[in-house]
């Protein structure tokens, strides 16, 4: 099950007894832990109605013990396991003793009034397991992956509406740019922006620019953007602003590299019909990141950033041997890449 599938049917007042919520978008899951746990519970009931543990910390036993006692003066009770060793494949604590037979029985059998939620923070389970293979049969398992890049604008834009603000198309993709696709600092952003804005108020690109700082590796999103449009002057500017700030040279030159690199990946890829998400897979991107670093490599030939990789790499070795200073070498690079263009 997607996690859309599964934050629709909470809205529709359904629940599940037992959910397996995994992925790497932690924001989403914790959401979904809060929605679910407003769902079932009363705030001042709240510190009676949920349970927490750690499969590193505590064994099996003592959480289905826990799941099979009945609610004490509440109706529902919500178990909240964080768990890397039963669905996942992370490496077992040699003191703590799991037996999943009795937990496989528990799922044929659940309590009514428990919801059993295993919070397991992989990318993927481990699909060999028993106690997987049951989750999944019994539409248990919930995928929380990054969302596209047209559904994390969107989320944005609701998260301003929500809060009796507009907040312009320009606007999110501007923040975006300058924050990164962590929802986590998304979500911060966006409710700084709101509050500056006022009731019934625009956030626009312009207060996002005034607002929001730009982090190292947007800052580099917007460096290969100035170099493609031969925007010397701006180049430039942009990294004597990154030399105030304090950030290092050579930081800077790997987040160069890894972006160079991250394009022409993504000129193959999509040479070979990968789509955005699939792309996003390969590489461990977000893709929003993808979109962005795909609109970025339209602008220069394969070969051109080859060139570019092979010249990072010899600057690399001459400011690691003293041969050039390193300030000064990053930006001879960006001087003589802005004037000789994409390519």
């Amino acid at each position: 099950m997607e996690s859309r599938q599964a934050f629709r049917e909470l809205r529709e007042g359904k629940t599940r007894p037992f959910y397996v919520c995994y992925g790497t978008e932690t924001y989403l899951m914790n959401e979904f832990a809060e929605r679910l746990t407003e769902r079932l519970t009363e705030p001042e009931h709240r510190d009676m109605a949920i349970v927490r543990f750690d499969t590193a910390e505590t064994p099996l036993d003592a959480v289905i013990d826990e799941a099979e006692t009945l609610p004490f003066l509440v109706p529902h009770k919500i178990v909240l396991v964080r768990d890397s060793v039963l669905f996942a494949s992370g490496k077992e604590s040699a003191k703590i003793e799991h037996r999943p037979e009795r937990l496989a029985a528990y799922l044929a059998q659940p309590l009514e009034t428990t919801v059993l939620v295993f919070i397991v923070p992989h990318e993927k389970l481990d699909e060999r397991k028993k106690l997987v293979k049951s989750a999944k049969a019994a539409d248990a398992a919930v995928n929380f992956a990054p969302m596209s890049a047209e559904d994390l604008l969107q989320w944005v834009a609701r998260r301003a509406e929500k809060q009796g603000r507009k907040m312009a198309s320009e606007a999110v993709e501007e923040l975006l740019r300058r924050a990164g696709t962590d929802m986590h600092v998304l979500a911060a952003e966006t409710d700084k922006l709101c509050l500056h804005a006022g009731e019934g108020g625009t956030v626009t690109a312009v207060s996002v620019a005034e607002l929001v700082p730009a982090a190292s590796e947007q800052n580099v999103f917007k460096l290969t953007e100035e170099l493609a449009a031969l925007r010397t002057d701006k180049v430039i500017a942009l990294y004597h602003d990154l030399l105030k700030q304090r950030e290092e040279p050579i930081k800077l030159m790997a987040l160069l590299v890894r972006q160079f690199r991250n394009m022409l990946f993504v000129k193959e890829l999509g040479g070979q019909g990968y789509s955005p998400q699939q792309m996003a897979g390969q590489l461990g991107l977000h893709p929003y990141a993808v979109k962005i670093t795909s609109e970025q490599a339209r602008k220069f030939s394969s070969e051109r950033l080859a060139k570019l990789l092979s010249e990072l790499a010899d600057l690399d070795f001459a400011m690691k041997t003293g041969q050039v200073d390193k300030s000064l070498g990053l930006e001879l690079f960006l001087l003589r890449t802005a004037s000789a263009g994409a390519g």
